[in-house]
């Protein structure tokens, strides 16, 4: 049965622009209604949909973090050629460890990692999240219970190269991120069951700007931002964001 993918969106509302990043497996919708409650209080945004997401698992495993380095920068750039020349980004998971590379590769306003990974529990909790993606992915696909455990049979024997790679970045982001000098609001849900939450004090401590901060969400999972803190969340991100020191 073929669906229709989720896509890239752009929301234009004020010169003021926010680059909006998904997480690993997941897709331009983790962040959409952030961007929503964004445009209301008239920031413009923009969310790139990474290499390889929203789309079969089988295409998931053949693309990695270079690719979807090559989104987020694409993304960036999508913004300024618009006309935005300050961009602040926010990323959930993967997209937060995009989000800090990216505050000590390019100038931005502001940072917000959202559960941002510096180390995964292990390789094996990855492992399983990606096949958990695989399995609802095919549900959503309205395929039998017999052709699902066929194809994940399959899925099974796939290199997973890519969970290698995602362990080099986080490693590669956690020695740089002393080079980060932006304001930075780091998010980090207490009830996070994919990622080690000390991530969380590790990229606060090692931050080297002058106005950074930690808030830990008691009652949110590792999506935060779909979680029953999200409102909370965005007045939170927008507190932070106007607090930064615009130049319109």
């Amino acid at each position: 049965m073929k669906i229709s993918q989720p896509k890239p969106f752009t929301i234009e509302a004020g010169k003021r622009a926010v680059l909006l990043l998904h997480g690993f497996t997941g897709n331009s919708a983790d962040v959409r209604m952030l961007g929503r409650f964004l445009e209301k209080k008239g920031y413009s945004s923009h969310a790139p949909h990474m290499k390889g997401h929203g789309v079969p698992p089988e295409e998931l495993v053949q693309t990695g973090p270079e690719d979807w380095w090559d989104d987020v920068l694409a993304g960036y750039h999508l913004l300024k050629e618009a006309g935005h020349e300050e961009i602040a980004v926010a990323g959930l998971s993967l997209g937060g460890v995009f989000s800090l590379k990216l505050g000590y590769t390019l100038p931005v306003k502001g940072i917000i990692p959202m559960c941002a990974p510096m180390y995964i529990k292990s390789e094996e909790v990855m492992y399983q999240g990606v096949l958990e993606y695989a399995r609802k992915y095919k549900r959503y696909e309205k395929k039998s219970k017999e052709q699902i455990e066929t194809e994940m049979k399959d899925f099974e024997k796939t290199p997973m190269d890519t969970l290698k790679a995602l362990q080099e970045l986080n490693k590669e982001v956690r020695n740089n991120i002393d080079m980060i000098y932006a304001p930075t609001f780091v998010v980090q849900a207490r009830n996070d069951e994919m990622i080690n939450t000390d991530s969380a004090n590790i990229i606060h401590d090692a931050v080297e700007s002058d106005k950074k901060k930690l808030k830990w969400y008691e009652e949110s999972g590792h999506i935060i931002t779909l979680d029953k803190e999200r409102d909370q969340l965005h007045q939170d991100v927008y507190a932070f964001l106007e607090e930064l020191d615009w130049n319109e």
